[in-house]
């Protein structure tokens, strides 16, 4: 996989992304990260790349002309390369649309920074606008970082265990279980017996149980969509009784 990011800050990215899982990835050749420097494509004494927005208003908005010249230079590999603008007006971003992109060759990433890019490169270059939840940053590098971190994990290889990114939050429309490691005690708090057990198909459902007994309390709107079988469905139900017994004023009787 190749990511090509254009930026007013490329070593911003470049040595974020030295490190962890993705630090690995680039040693082993699993991707590729690029950084170009927007000021390089811009025109004039200055390499002034923002100017006042027409109409008025507060702020500046990148010009449209060394985007527009810098997308030109970047080499396209494979079938699929979209050009992706990091935008709060983008679709939001999540675990679907990560397995998604991890399925092309190559993501080109718009950041955007000052009141972002002039209307212009939308129209003329932009495949896809993407946004990492509803509030604004500075600028869209953290953005970029975030999709690339995320769709890194999913890449063969990328990751020590085989099938870890499967077992994930959101990899199957619920939060992940919780995970337990040496002490088995830790002040005065022990280990689930269940793990202990070395019972494997046991561990499994109790994992499964925890994994939608913490949807269900941190993330009910999940729910509606993951995939459960009836004996799940019946034990939803009953974590649901459970948590409405345990509230104030319905006590037995009430």
């Amino acid at each position: 996989m190749r990511f090509d990011v254009l930026t007013l800050f490329p070593e911003m990215v470049l040595s974020a992304v030295r490190y962890g899982i993705m630090g690995k990835a680039l040693d082993r050749g699993i991707v590729d990260v690029r950084a170009l420097n927007i000021r390089d494509f811009a025109r004039g004494p200055h390499r002034t790349t923002d100017d006042r927005p027409y109409g008025g208003g507060y702020g500046m908005v990148m010009k449209p002309g060394p985007i527009f010249r810098a997308l030109q230079t970047v080499e396209r590999t494979g079938k699929a390369h979209p050009v992706i603008l990091l935008s709060p007006q983008g679709e939001v971003f999540n675990q679907r649309l990560a397995w998604e992109l991890a399925e092309l060759d190559q993501l080109i990433f718009v950041c955007g920074r000052y009141e972002g890019v002039d209307e212009r490169i939308r129209d003329l270059c932009i495949d896809r606008e993407i946004s990492i939840g509803d509030y604004v940053l500075s600028g869209g590098e953290l953005g970029a970082l975030v999709v690339m971190d995320a769709v890194t994990r999913l890449l063969p290889h990328a990751l020590g265990g085989e099938g870890s990114n499967t077992e994930d939050s959101f990899a199957d429309g619920l939060l992940e279980y919780p995970h337990y490691t040496r002490p088995s005690l830790f002040q005065g708090i022990a280990v689930p017996e269940v793990l202990l057990s070395g019972n494997h198909e046991r561990i499994r459902t109790w994992r499964r149980m925890e994994s939608i007994r913490r949807t269900r309390e941190r993330r009910p709107e999940l729910l509606r969509t993951a995939e459960l079988d009836p004996d799940e469905i019946s034990a939803l139900a009953q974590i649901g009784r459970s948590k409405r017994d345990d509230e104030p004023g319905n006590g037995p009787g009430l």
